[in-house]
């Protein structure tokens, strides 16, 4: 029995292989997406935003300002229109991503400690570009009005180190955990890899059925009398060991060569990714013995693969999303897999914490295994 098992494995390599086709998507797709996201994402930190100053005041106070936001760490002020129609038109054109409109009764309503007021404007149609301008022009103005308020209490008697005191009696400091530099590739670059690792795994098991029933060879096996249950061991066993080592030399270059972050050790990681593996070649199975023809198999695979990293909840927070696509993304395996890459990779829960994804992957598979083969002991 085992020789027999260890046969239809050989012989399962030897197709897989022997695809040229397939072979190129498995060992290239992951690899070169890493590559293309590390180099996408090696600035770490969104710099040198494009930005624009329209002072219409002319004042001191106003250069003042101009200063504080030239100083801005992740800005670059690359324009100065002269008035609010040109700033628009930059921005419409997308030369310029923000823009600060100094009015024209600035310096005289600073001067009189009164409120004055500074429009900062954000192109919205870049989300990213968006969210790190605004942070950028929020740390400004914050500085910017602390300092301001400080003057004014200066200005009237009060010691500068009281009016500090007084104007911010709470001191709020911000520590960013887990990611301290806030990197987004660390956030993003290995996830990205590994969906493409996911969608190149999902169109490689949506065969595993569909692929052996739909050709000649069917006929033969099927006159030897070889066990349906024997066989498709074999062969699921052979593509999900393709599957890890596959995975193998993306996890060397994520960690070993870019550096990106592990906290837990490699062996409960590998441990988790297997278990991934399992419940996704358990879909790709389901859907291969539902399909009739080979062609159709591939559409099911692209139909889970490609939208199941945006119901995954990594790129847009589950909670977030209406009940009725919680459901559903909670049913696939690749929820539970980037929920826990993310824990893995930055916090390293424990065992006890991470539980619940290995028995959401043994459940997953369970189901689909089970539903596979009844659907395929009914059809043949």
């Amino acid at each position: 029995m085992l020789r027999q098992c260890l046969a239809i494995a050989r012989r399962e390599f030897f197709f897989m292989w022997r695809d040229k086709s397939l072979r190129y998507i498995l060992l290239a797709g992951p690899l070169l997406g890493l590559l293309i996201f590390y180099a996408t994402y090696s600035p770490q930190v969104l710099k040198n935003i494009p930005a624009a100053i329209v002072d219409l005041d002319h004042s001191r106070a106003g250069q003042e300002l101009i200063k504080n936001i030239q100083a801005a760490e992740n800005l670059k002020i690359t324009a100065y229109p002269g008035s609010y129609d040109e700033l628009e038109e930059l921005i419409k054109k997308g030369e310029v991503i923000a823009g600060v409109v100094i009015p024209e009764d600035y310096g005289k309503e600073v001067s009189l400690s009164r409120q004055a007021r500074v429009e900062m404007i954000v192109d919205g149609s870049n989300m990213i570009y968006a969210t790190n301008t605004t942070s950028a022009m929020l740390s400004v103005t914050r500085t910017l009005s602390a300092q301001t308020g400080v003057k004014v209490l200066v200005a009237r008697g009060i010691q500068p180190t009281q009016a500090r005191a007084a104007y911010q009696p709470v001191e709020f400091r911000e520590e960013a955990w887990f990611n301290p530099t806030l990197n987004y590739a660390y956030f993003v670059v290995l996830a990205l890899a590994l969906n493409v690792w996911q969608q190149c795994c999902t169109l490689a098991a949506c065969m595993n059925i569909t692929g052996e029933t739909g050709a000649r060879s069917w006929y033969q096996i099927k006159a030897l009398g070889l066990s349906r249950l024997r066989l498709f061991f074999s062969k699921s066993a052979a593509q999900i060991i393709t599957f890890m080592v596959i995975a193998l030399p993306v996890f060397f270059l994520a960690f070993v060569v870019c550096k990106l972050p592990l906290r837990c050790g490699f062996a409960v990681f590998l441990l988790f990714n297997l278990a991934f593996v399992i419940a996704l070649h358990s879909v790709g199975t389901l859907a291969s013995s539902l399909a009739r023809e080979a062609v159709n198999a591939t559409r099911f695979g692209m139909i889970i693969a490609l939208p199941s990293f945006l119901l995954s909840g990594y790129s847009w927070p589950l909670e977030a999303m209406p009940p009725y696509l919680r459901f559903i993304a909670q049913i696939l395996p690749q929820t539970w897999y980037f929920q826990g890459l993310n824990f893995l990779t930055f916090k390293d829960p424990g065992w006890a914490f991470m539980s619940q994804f290995f028995l959401a992957f043994l459940i997953i598979a369970a189901v689909c295994y089970g539903t596979a083969a009844i659907i395929v002991a009914r059809r043949t």
